[in-house]
C-alpha cells in the first residue's frame, strides 16, 4: 500500500501540468479532465483509509520514499511520504471536498472563456496541499507550503482584469510572505538545533534541548500559521481573497488552505508541550483571532465577506484548541474537519445564490429568496445550524468540545478562556443568523422600483443592455452546483455525530496527537447548557434587529465599533501607518544615512585622493630639465644627510 501514497499527489499534479500545458484543444474537456484526476486521488485515499482501519492503532502509519532530495554530507534531505491518522484525516477532507469542489466549478465557471486554466489551478492546489500534510519532513512541507500560497495567488486573481481582483492576489501573496518567513528561520532553527528536517528525529529530541530554543522555534511556527490560517495579526487578506471565483473561497479559504497553520501547530505538538511559553502566545492568538473574525463578521453586507470573517473565527477556535496542548489537539481537528464541511456548505449556498443574482453580493439587496431558490436554502440553512452548534449538528459537537477543553485549562486561564469561547460562540450566533435572515427571508428587496433612488449611479444604456445591472431573476443553480452542496449539507448534519458515537475520533488521532482530559471545574453538560443560552441569545438579538424590522437597502451610519468592523477593525489602516508608512520612513532614513554618511565617506575618500594624485602628478610632467632638477636636490639633501649623520 506504501506504493500508492505517491499517486494522491501524482494524480492532481499531472492534471495541473496537462491543463496548464496543453493548450486551447483542451478547453471543452479540461474541466473534465481535471475533476476525474481530483476524484482519483480520493477514490486512492479511501483505498489507504481502508487499509489503515484493518490494522492495529500503532502500526497504520505507512512511509514511502521516492529518492534522495539533497544527497550531501551533513545535509540530508528526502522526498518522502508519511500516511499516519493525523495525515489520512487532512488527505480525506481534502480530496473528498476538493472534489466536489471540482464538480460544483464545473456549472459555476461554466461560460468562464478560461475555464481550462482554472481546473489546472485547482489540481495545481490538490497537489501541493497534499505535498504539505503527507511530506515526512519540514524542508518538504515547506515545498508544499509554498505551492498552496502560488496556487491560492493565482486563483484569487483569476479574474485579473478586475483591479480589485489583482490587488487582492497581491496582498494575500505579501501577507503570506511574512508568515512563510517564519517557517523558513524555525526549519533552519531546527537543523542548527537537531541536524535533521525529518519529522520523527526532530519531535523525538525535544525532551534533550533547551526551552529556549524551542519556544523561538515555535514562535516561528505560529508566524507561519499566522500567514495562512489568517490569524492575528496577519489577518488582513483574507477578507479581499473573496474577490477570487466562489469555488476558489470554499476550497482555499474556508476547508483547505487557511487550516494548513492548525495542521503545522498540531503536527509539531511536541515542540510547544516544551515550549510552554510559545503555546501560550498560540493561545492568545487562537482566543483574540475567534473574537476579531466574528466581530467583523457581524458587520459586513457582503455575503462571501461575511462568510470569510467567519472562517477566521473559526480557524481562530481550532488555534486555540491547539494551543491547549493535548487537552485540545484532537479537538481542533474534529472541528477543523466539521468545518470543511459546513462552510464549504456555506460559501458554495452564497455562490449559488450569487449565480440566481446576477453575481450580486450585497445581502441588503437579497430578501425572500428561500422561494426561489429551494435546495440553495434547506442545504445553506443546515449549514447555518451546524456553525451556530445547533443540537445534534456537527458544529454543536466539535466546537462544544473545545469550549469544554478551553475550560479543562483549569484555573484563571481556562476560565478567561471559556468564557471567550463562550461569547464567541454567542456572535457567531448572530452574525449567522443576520446573514440567513438577510438571504431568505423577509422582503424581495432585489426588485427593481420604478422610481430610483436618488442615491443611486446612473446605468449606462449599454451596461443595462448587457445585464450587468438589469433586474435580477432569481433561480436555482444546476445540478452540477446542486449536488455538491446536498452532500456537504449531509457532512454538516452528521459528521460531528458520527465522530463523537464511542469518542472514535478521539481514539483515532490519540496515537498520533496524544490526548489529555485536563481538569475541568465545570461538567460537561453544564458548558452544554451554557452554550445553548449563548446560542438562543445570539439568535434572539439578531431577529429582533433583522427579523421583525425591515432591512434598509442602504446600511444605517450605525455605532463606533460597527463603523471600525466594516472597515474590518481597522486592520488594514494599522497596516498602513504602522509597516507601510513605518516602512517608508525607515526607507527615508536609510537613503538620508546613505546620501550624507555612507556616500560623504566614499565620495570624500575619492575626492582626497583625487586631489592627491593631482598634485602628485605635476612631479611627472615630462620635462627633461624638470627631472635633473629633481635629482641634484635630492642628492644634495642624501649628501647633507650623511654629513650630518657623521658629525653627529
Amino acid at each position: 500500500m506504501e506504493n500508492l501514497i505517491a499517486l494522491l499527489v501524482a494524480a492532481p499534479l499531472l492534471g495541473a501540468a496537462v491543463l496548464l500545458c496543453g493548450g486551447r484543444r483542451l478547453d471543452r474537456a479540461g474541466h473534465w479532465l481535471g475533476t476525474l484526476l481530483a476524484a482519483v486521488s480520493f477514490v486512492v485515499a479511501v483505498v489507504l483509509f481502508t487499509d489503515m482501519l484493518g490494522k492495529g492503532a500503532e502500526d497504520r502509519a505507512l512511509h514511502q520514499k521516492l529518492f534522495s532530495w539533497i544527497p550531501v554530507e551533513g545535509f540530508q534531505a528526502d522526498v518522502a511520504f508519511q500516511l499516519d491518522q493525523l495525515s489520512m484525516t487532512f488527505v480525506l477532507l481534502i480530496t473528498g471536498v476538493g472534489t466536489l469542489i471540482h464538480i460544483y466549478s464545473i456549472g459555476y465557471m461554466e461560460h468562464d472563456e478560461r475555464r481550462r486554466r482554472f481546473f489546472g489551478y485547482l489540481n495545481l492546489f490538490l497537489a501541493a496541499m497534499l505535498i504539505l500534510v503527507i511530506a515526512d519532513n519540514y524542508l518538504l512541507l515547506y515545498v508544499g507550503w509554498e505551492g498552496v500560497g502560488l496556487a491560492s495567488y493565482l486563483l484569487i486573481g483569476f479574474w485579473q482584469h478586475k483591479p480589485s481582483a489583482a490587488t487582492a492576489a497581491k496582498k494575500a501573496f505579501l501577507v503570506n510572505r511574512v508568515g512563510d518567513m517564519g517557517l523558513s528561520i524555525a526549519i533552519m532553527l531546527m537543523f542548527t538545533t537537531f541536524g535533521t528536517f525529518a519529522y520523527g528525529p526532530v519531535l523525538e529530541a525535544t525532551g534533550e534541548t533547551g526551552e529556549g530554543k524551542l519556544t523561538a522555534i515555535g514562535l516561528m511556527l505560529l508566524l507561519a500559521a499566522c500567514g495562512k490560517s489568517a490569524q492575528v495579526p496577519l489577518q488582513s487578506w483574507l477578507g479581499d481573497a473573496m474577490e477570487g471565483p466562489t469555488p476558489v473561497s470554499a476550497l482555499i479559504h474556508a476547508a483547505t488552505m487557511v487550516t494548513a497553520g492548525v495542521y503545522l501547530i498540531v503536527r509539531s505538538g511536541a515542540i510547544f508541550n516544551a515550549a510552554p511559553d510559545a503555546q501560550l502566545v498560540v493561545v492568545v492568538v487562537g482566543a483574540v483571532t475567534l473574537l476579531f473574525g466574528a466581530i467583523v463578521g457581524c458587520a459586513k453586507d457582503d455575503i462571501k465577506k461575511a462568510l470569510a470573517g467567519s472562517t477566521m473565527s473559526q480557524i481562530g477556535y481550532m488555534i486555540l484548541a491547539a494551543g491547549l496542548g493535548p487537552i485540545g489537539y484532537v479537538f481542533a481537528i474534529m472541528h477543523l474537519v466539521t468545518h470543511g464541511f459546513f462552510k464549504a456548505g456555506l460559501f458554495l449556498g452564497a455562490g449559488s445564490v450569487m449565480h440566481g443574482m446576477n453575481d450580486e453580493v450585497d445581502m441588503r439587496k437579497f430578501g425572500g429568496l428561500r422561494k426561489y431558490m429551494p435546495v440553495t436554502f434547506v442545504t445553506f440553512g443546515l449549514g447555518y445550524l451546524a456553525i451556530i452548534g445547533f443540537p445534534g449538528l456537527s458544529g454543536f459537537f466539535s466546537k462544544d468540545k473545545i469550549i469544554e477543553a478551553a475550560f479543562a485549562k483549569g484555573g484563571t486561564e481556562g476560565w478567561i478562556l471559556g468564557s471567550v469561547a463562550l461569547l464567541g460562540a454567542a456572535i457567531t450566533a448572530f452574525y449567522m443568523t443576520r446573514v440567513m435572515l438577510m438571504t431568505f427571508f423577509g422582503e424581495e428587496r432585489w426588485r427593481r422600483t420604478a422610481t430610483p433612488s436618488p442615491d443611486a449611479p446612473d446605468v449606462e444604456p449599454a451596461a443595462e443592455t448587457r445585464g450587468e445591472h438589469a433586474e435580477p431573476h432569481p433561480h436555482e443553480s444546476p445540478k452540477s452546483m446542486t449536488i455538491p452542496m446536498i452532500v456537504l449539507a449531509f457532512g454538516s448534519v452528521f459528521a460531528g455525530g458520527f465522530f463523537s458515537i464511542g469518542d472514535r475520533f478521539m481514539h483515532w488521532l490519540e496515537p498520533v496527537t496524544g490526548h489529555d482530559h485536563g481538569d475541568a471545574p465545570i461538567g460537561a453538560s453544564t458548558v452544554t447548557a451554557a452554550t445553548m443560552v449563548a446560542l438562543v441569545v445570539g439568535v434572539a438579538i439578531a431577529w429582533a434587529m433583522y427579523g421583525r424590522k425591515p432591512v434598509p437597502v442602504a446600511a444605517p451610519r450605525g455605532s463606533l465599533l460597527t463603523r471600525a468592523a466594516r472597515r474590518d477593525l481597522l486592520q488594514d489602516d494599522f497596516n498602513h501607518v504602522v509597516l507601510v508608512r513605518g516602512g517608508e520612513h525607515l526607507t527615508r532614513s536609510l537613503v538620508y544615512v546613505d546620501h550624507t554618511l555612507v556616500d560623504g565617506v566614499v565620495n570624500g575618500t575619492a575626492a582626497s585622493m583625487g586631489g592627491l594624485s593631482g598634485r602628485l602628478r605635476k612631479l611627472q610632467n615630462g620635462y627633461a630639465r624638470s627631472y635633473a632638477v629633481s635629482m641634484f636636490g635630492g642628492t644634495a639633501v642624501l649628501i647633507a644627510a650623511t654629513l650630518l649623520m657623521r658629525a653627529v
